[in-house]
This record gives structure tokens, C-alpha cells and sequence, in this order.
């Protein structure tokens, strides 16, 4: 299965070039955190300020497990606070990253 997701970074390209250089050398423990919560991959894309992530995982991932897996795992907490140094909700929203509508595929 496959979950596409977008968020915005501040608008300031030393904060970009930074939040880059951080995704470069991800913790080894916020990459393992990836992996036990049944994501097989994930991949983030930039354009401008804007992020977009796709996420293939396993059969049994739901985000409210990642969610309460990432909230007792404290370095992924310290990545979390780290990367709000960068980022920004997008316009009307609540949360940070958010969940995309699949509109059109080709078969």
C-alpha cells in the first residue's frame, strides 16, 4: 500500500539547506522506528517550500500505530522537536504532516 503526504517548510533557504542537511544523516534510531512501524519505504520530495512524502508499508501500518510508537520512543520525540525548527502546517490545518487524496492513476 501506498500513502502520499505533504507539509511546508519555512519560507527561509538557510532553514532548507539545513533540514536537507539533517535528512542526509537521519539518527539511526529514527530510521529503525521507520522500519518497525511497517514502512518499507519512505521518500521525501521538495519544490520550493513544499514536502512531499511517499510512504509504501507493510499490510498491518496504520498511523495511530506509528503515532503511539513515536510518542514512547524518545530520540524520535527529539527528532520531532528538531525538525519543527523547519517546518510549518500547512494553511487550515491542525497537524503537520497531512494525508493526501489519491485523485488519478494510470493502469
Amino acid at each position: 500500500m501506498r500513502y502520499c503526504c505533504t507539509l511546508d517548510l519555512k519560507n527561509d533557504p538557510a532553514l532548507i539547506a539545513e533540514y536537507e542537511a539533517w535528512h542526509r544523516k537521519v539518527w539511526p534510531e529514527v530510521l529503525q522506528s521507520i522500519q518497525d512501524s511497517g514502512i518499507l519505504s519512505m521518500e521525501i520530495w521538495r519544490y520550493q517550500t513544499r514536502l512531499f512524502m511517499i510512504l509504501e508499508v507493510t499490510g498491518n501500518f496504520s498511523f495511530e500505530r506509528k503515532a503511539a510508537m513515536d510518542a514512547a520512543n524518545r530520540k524520535v520525540q527529539e527528532w520531532e522537536e528538531l525538525m519543527l525548527r523547519f517546518q510549518q502546517q500547512l494553511p487550515g490545518t491542525t497537524s503537520k504532516w497531512q494525508l493526501m487524496d489519491k485523485i488519478f492513476e494510470t493502469k
